[in-house]
């Protein structure tokens, strides 16, 4: 497990059990900056690609699995999360890119 996933892992939980009342809505770009950052300091793009997004097995048994019918919603709001930090990292990503060629 990579650091990176360690930190997804514990982001996670501390997003499902903070304050439901809270709204930052800028909690996607400060999350995707830390991924940024370590993708700065030579972590792979797609490692941490990996560690950001939520994989379609993971995301088909949140749709599907009885058991999860409680909080589906909940898991949803995750995964729309989880989906807006991976498109913030990405055109972070592909705009340091486009900046190394340029020079």
């Amino acid at each position: 497990m990579t650091k990176a996933s360690v930190y997804t892992g514990n982001f996670a939980a501390m997003r499902l059990l903070g304050n439901r009342d809270e709204f930052d809505p800028l909690a996607p770009q400060r999350e995707a900056a830390m991924f940024y950052g370590l993708f700065l300091r030579g972590h792979s793009a797609e490692a941490l690609r990996r560690d950001i997004d939520v994989p379609p097995s993971v995301a088909d048994k949140w749709r599907h699995a009885p058991h999860y019918e409680a909080f589906r919603n909940n898991l949803m709001q995750v995964y729309q999360y989880r989906k807006q930090v991976l498109a913030i990292f990405d055109e972070l990503v592909q705009q340091e890119r486009a900046k190394i060629r340029v020079q």
